[in-house]
């Protein structure tokens, strides 16, 4: 999970991630959306598929990435979790049942 985090932590990954949100795209396809250089690129896309966050297919002689909704699914569903007991725990102040 703290991979995940890190990979989360820098808006331009956080940008590549909403841009696969719209399809697959190849590495060429998404630096042409940045003004990085093509091997910065690849460093954010190789820092994502280690933290599991997207996937690549070789296709021909292109790779093309794509969001791992797997593990975006999850990675939802724990922070969900505290969203779930922040709520349960409110209601239950307003009901008058906090620590008992």
């Amino acid at each position: 999970m703290n991979t995940v985090f890190k990979a989360l932590n820098d808006k331009t990954r956080r940008d590549i991630l909403e841009l696969l949100k719209e399809g697959d795209r190849t590495a060429g396809e998404i630096a042409d959306h940045f003004n990085f250089s093509k091997p910065t690129i690849s460093h954010h896309l190789d820092l994502l598929r280690q933290a599991e966050l997207i996937v690549s297919e070789k296709q021909g002689q292109f790779i093309s990435y794509s969001l791992n909704t797997t593990v975006v699914d999850e990675l939802l569903k724990w922070v969900l979790q505290f969203s779930s007991n922040a709520s349960e725990k409110a209601k239950n102040k307003n009901l008058g049942y906090e620590g008992q």
